[in-house]
This record gives C-alpha cells, sequence and structure tokens, in this order.
C-alpha cells in the first residue's frame, strides 16, 4: 500500500472527474459491511425484543428489558475510544478482529441464554466490541483526503438503510427462528465479517494518524468546552435515548392495541420505513443546498417533541401509534442526516475526528439512558411515562437548537503536501486563511495535509494551489 504523505501534490487534488481507486472501493464497501453488520446486531431485535422478554424469568420486569436494550450502548461509549487509540498502537486490523470476536462471544451468550440476566451479559459483551473508531481510522489509512468523505458517506448510507431494513424484517425473522436466532444469526455475519476484513479490505502500507477522521486526546479539552459542539451531542444523546425507550413499550403496545401478531408488525414498520426516508430527502436537500440546514434542523427537533407529547395520549391507541411512528422516523431519519454534518461545518478543522469521537460516544450513552430509564418508567409508572421522558429530553433540546448559532454555509476541503517544516505550515496556513472564501484553516506537518473549510458558493482554489505548491 502506498504512503500517499511521500506523494507531491496533484494539480488539482479534488477533481470531481476522478474516480476512487479499486484500493479505495474495496476498503470502503469492506469496511461499510462491517459497520452494517455491527449495526444489525444492535437494531435487528428493537421491534420485538420486549415482547420476547416477556417469556423469559426476569422478563417480566421492564427494567430488565430496559438493560438489555440499553447495555450495549454503555459498554461501547466507554470502550471505543480506547480502541480507536489502540488501534494506533497494535495495528487496525488486530484490534478489529478483537472486536469482532467479542461481538460473537456477546452474540452467543445471548443466543444461549435462559432468562433476561443472560440477554443482558450478552448484550454488555456485543456493545464491548466498540469498534467504530477503529474502522474509521483503517478507512482514513486505506483513502485520500479527496475520497474520504466520499467514503464515509458509504459508511453512513449503509447504516441507514441497516436500520431501515432491521425494522421491516425483524418481525418476520422472529417468526422464523425467534431472538435466539437472531441473536446466531448476527453472531454468524460477525464471523463472516472477521473474513471481509481478512480477505476484502486492503491491508495498510502505513497507518498513522488523521485529526479528520481520529480523536486527539490533546483536543478533546477543547471539543468539550464548545457550546455549539456540545448542543449537538446532547442532541445525538436525547435523539438516541427517545428511541430506545420507545422500543421498550411500542412493540408491546402495536400487538395489544391493534391484534396484530407480532410476526406481522413488519406491515407497520415497512411502509413507515420508505415513507419517512422519501420524505427525509427534500428536507435535506433544502437545508445543504439552500443554507438553511439550521431552519430544517429545528422544524425536526419540534417534530420529534410533537410526536413524544401526543404518545403520551395515543399509546393505547392503534392508528394514533402507527402515525406516530411515522412522523418519528421522518424526524429521527432527518436529524440522523444533518447532525454529523453539523459536526462537521462547526468543528474546527483540527479537531473534526475528535468531534465526531465525543458525539459517537454521546450516542452510545443516549442508547445506554434510554433503554435503562425507559424500562423503569414502563415498571413503574407505565406507558405514558417513557414519552414523557422524551419529550422531557426534546424540550430541552429543541430550546439548544433554537438558541445555537446559524452554521456556515462551509464545506471541508483537504489537499496532500509535501514534506514541511512547522515554520512552513505557520507560513501556508497564514497565506490560505487570507484566501477569500476561506473560513478556517488548518496545516498539519505531522500528518502532511492541510484542511480547510471553504464557502460553499465559491473560493479561490487556484491561488490555494499555488501557495500549497510553493508558487506564492
Amino acid at each position: 500500500m502506498i504512503d500517499y504523505r511521500t506523494l507531491p501534490v496533484r494539480l488539482n487534488p479534488v477533481p470531481h472527474s476522478e474516480r476512487m481507486t479499486p484500493t479505495e472501493i474495496r476498503a470502503s464497501t469492506g469496511l461499510a459491511a462491517i459497520f452494517g453488520l455491527r449495526m444489525l446486531g444492535m437494531f435487528l431485535i428493537l421491534p420485538v425484543f420486549a415482547i420476547y422478554a416477556v417469556t423469559l424469568p426476569g422478563g417480566d420486569n421492564h427494567a430488565m428489558v430496559g438493560l438489555a436494550l440499553g447495555i450495549y450502548g454503555l459498554t461501547q461509549a466507554m470502550l471505543q475510544l480506547p480502541f480507536g487509540m489502540a488501534s494506533d498502537r497494535f495495528g487496525r486490523k488486530p484490534v478489529i478482529y478483537f472486536g469482532l470476536a467479542l461481538f460473537v462471544l456477546g452474540s452467543l451468550v445471548a443466543a444461549s441464554a435462559q432468562d433476561i440476566y443472560w440477554v443482558i451479559a450478552g448484550r454488555a459483551i456485543q456493545g464491548a466490541g466498540a469498534i467504530s473508531a477503529a474502522i474509521t481510522a483503517l478507512l482514513a489509512d486505506l483513502t485520500r483526503e479527496e475520497h474520504r468523505t466520499k467514503a464515509m458517506a458509504v459508511i453512513g448510507s449503509t447504516i441507514g438503510l441497516t436500520f431501515a431494513a432491521s425494522m421491516a424484517i425483524s418481525p418476520a425473522l422472529y417468526q422464523v427462528i425467534g431472538v435466539p436466532g437472531m441473536f446466531m444469526l448476527t453472531g454468524v455475519l460477525a464471523l463472516l465479517a472477521i473474513v471481509v476484513v481478512a480477505k476484502w479490505v486492503p491491508d495498510p502500507g502505513v497507518s498513522h494518524f488523521h485529526s479528520d477522521a481520529e480523536v486527539a486526546s490533546g483536543r478533546l479539552k477543547d471539543v468539550l468546552k464548545h457550546p455549539q459542539l456540545l448542543r449537538l451531542d446532547f442532541g445525538i444523546f436525547a435523539l438516541h435515548a427517545a428511541q430506545m425507550a420507545m422500543f421498550t413499550v411500542i412493540p408491546l403496545a402495536l400487538k395489544s392495541t391493534g391484534s396484530l401478531p407480532e410476526t406481522e408488525h413488519w406491515k407497520v414498520y415497512l411502509p413507515i420505513m420508505l415513507l419517512a426516508f422519501a420524505l427525509m430527502v427534500p428536507a435535506i436537500i433544502v437545508g445543504e443546498k439552500r443554507a438553511r440546514l439550521k431552519q430544517v434542523f429545528v422544524v425536526a427537533v419540534s417534530l420529534l417533541l410533537a410526536t413524544q407529547l401526543m404518545l403520551v395520549g395515543l399509546i393505547n391507541h392503534f392508528w394514533g401509534i402507527v402515525a406516530m411512528l411515522l412522523t418519528f422516523f421522518i424526524a429521527f431519519n432527518i436529524l440522523e442526516a444533518s447532525l454529523p454534518s453539523l459536526i462537521s461545518k462547526i468543528a474546527p478543522p483540527q479537531a473534526k475526528g475528535t468531534a465526531m469521537g465525543v458525539y459517537n460516544t454521546a450516542q452510545a450513552l443516549g442508547l445506554f439512558v434510554g433503554g435503562v430509564v425507559g424500562g423503569l418508567l414502563a415498571h413503574t409508572l407505565g406507558a405514558y411515562a417513557v414519552f414523557a421522558f422524551g419529550a422531557f429530553l426534546s424540550s430541552i433540546w429543541l430550546w439548544l437548537a433554537i438558541s445555537m448559532e446559524a452554521p456556515l454555509a462551509v464545506k471541508t476541503r483537504m489537499f496532500h503536501l509535501e514534506p514541511l517544516d512547522e515554520t512552513r505550515a505557520m507560513e501556508m496556513k497564514q497565506q490560505l486563511a487570507a484566501l477569500a472564501g476561506v473560513a478556517d484553516v488548518a496545516v498539519s506537518a505531522e500528518e502532511c495535509a492541510a484542511y480547510l473549510k471553504v464557502s460553499m458558493a465559491g473560493w479561490d482554489e487556484e491561488q490555494a494551489l499555488k501557495i500549497i505548491q510553493g508558487e506564492m
């Protein structure tokens, strides 16, 4: 594998006609598949687990059901940043193999569980295979800067499609193989994922740190003190807490209010997911292309809040639940797609990877808190309290969203550089920062790369290339 840091800068580092190399395509598709398989293990049981759990000893306690759903997020939140840092020291693939092996073990434990407590143990072990950061770092090793955003988009799309497919196929799989079979299936798929990593994903010739894709411990303090980023971190926490809390009660409510067997719940989820996805696309286009991302964002959070409030009163009405599931997933899809874009626009160029690492940790913590609190509220107060909890989080988020600064209409551009010292890096940074259309810039002598936030409406790229090539 070529170490791109040793290559001279291209005359046009990001030509629109240039395609990804076969190596980059293999890396992107292979690692997207690994992400998708792991997400399948988390998502697949959501629509049916609360129904299955009541058949297990201890499963009649909603608090235990919520813990079983959410514990995955806790161990993932605790370990994904350490796993990412370990991949810098021990290598990307060894850490990924170890994480996938843990996931397989957890799947087997959960599949063979005879009570809710062993399911909880299995889910905790599954979450401990927290390889997201290591996968992202490997992807950065295997892709050039100009194609990294495209590669990450492949992974993001795969996760979204995996979630939608899980909602639709889970009830049908439940009829055929049951929840233990689903756990076994995800374990087998994780074993296949190990083969994919070994045989399909290329080996990086050289692994090094990428500030746009990895967490820098030295940047954590700045990211954790950034008020705009913290708003977004709370947002992803609240979104996934509300989602996980919902699924402690929604499957049982669909079954009881509509006399609809759990094996036929796909008739509800499939059209909802398709319609929610179709309605998400124009909203994201308006937000990104017309620089109205904050407005779209606030509307989506408002819709999330309205959904939670309405479910407090509609949880005993089948068609009301169906309607609110549709509005929830419309809001959910818009927010899931727009939040990473907002992180990218707001985070300092040299801290983008760190900002995303904190964001992903907040997401995992949301899964944990949502499952635990949702289960506890359902057990002690009833289903309506679960949605009151979601409404409480959503109302705080709405206030934070309204008061946030509108993000600049910028995009990130990255350039390879010839080896340079710190003095030249500082000079180049000052020259690039002075160009029209450049909102922020970071030049890393260690990474031999320049990261720029530039205007969506156009910027002086020709002058930037002259500076990078040493012609100015």
